[in-house]
């Protein structure tokens, strides 16, 4: 079950920025390892990205990273080629890129705007725009994106640039998995909820009111039904489900990872602060 055995795995977003914890691009990586996958990532930050080679490799796995600019057209080219290189193949595709800056129309910057589109949205399209047509060369490929539940309503932060952005991934994916259906390549989203990660803890050092970082995390547990925040191993588990051959018949479709939905605060909004879920 879940079996990645020989399988090419693209991901971008890989790396991690902490020698303690996981990040999401990390777990799924070397989830997707431990299945038997091969691992080609590409990633903003070359060193962050051999820390999860690293991980990767001690375990007995196999994982390439290249420094990529996933908002670069020529450099996720350059990336998908070389991974073409090596494997001949690319079976699944893994996007997981995404950053969240604070702000409505009216306060948010232009720059901001489009750096947010870039890097959110237009990510998604350049990995697909390049890793799609080999797949239906191959006649066969799984696309799996990590979106958030920031894109499926309102979460008390104003932060529209990540909201709007992470919402049109969901449908960039919904309707190219159709017109990919015949094709036999398949495309889902994956959307966390609230996670901790070692990003997590970095927002309740910069966020936590007072410095009480303690404080802030036990905030975010209350927000979820089920009394915590999930892991990046949760998303991973997902992911993995949708990527593999179990979820051949799933197609187009958002899975919501995020412990039940959300519980406002007494104020009506969200108690966590900082950009991001």
């Amino acid at each position: 079950m879940l079996s990645l055995q020989g399988k090419v795995v693209l991901i971008t977003g890989l790396g991690q920025t902490a020698d303690e914890g996981w990040g999401i691009g990390a777990a799924i990586a070397t989830l997707f390892a431990r299945q038997g996958a091969s691992i080609f990532g590409g990633n903003r930050s070359l060193s962050s990205a051999n820390r999860t080679k690293k991980r990767i490799e001690e375990e007995g796995g196999i994982c390439d990273v290249v420094e990529t600019d996933v908002t670069s057209s020529p450099s996720v080219k350059a990336l998908v080629d070389q991974c073409m290189q090596k494997h001949g193949r690319i079976d699944i595709l893994v996007s997981n890129v995404g950053r969240s800056e604070p702000g409505c129309p009216a306060s948010m910057s232009e720059e901001v705007w489009h750096s947010q589109v870039d890097i959110n949205l237009n990510s998604l399209y350049l990995v697909s725009h390049h890793v799609l047509p080999i797949m239906e060369q191959q006649g066969w490929g799984s696309v799996v994106s990590i979106a958030s539940i920031a894109g499926l309503r309102y979460i008390g932060k104003p932060q529209v640039a990540y909201s709007a952005t992470k919402a049109a991934m969901m449908q960039f994916t919904k309707a190219t998995a159709i017109i990919y259906a015949e094709k036999n390549v398949r495309l889902n989203t994956v959307v966390p909820g609230l996670i901790y990660t070692p990003y997590t803890q970095a927002l309740a050092q910069r966020y936590a009111p007072g410095g009480d970082e303690a404080a802030y995390m036990k905030k975010r547990d209350e927000q979820v039904p089920m009394g915590r925040m999930g892991d990046a191993w949760d998303v991973a588990r997902a992911a993995l489900f949708l990527a593999s051959d179990e979820a051949g018949y799933i197609t187009g479709q958002s899975l919501v990872v995020d412990g039940g939905d959300y519980i406002v605060d007494r104020e009506g909004v969200m108690g966590c602060i900082g950009p991001g879920v």
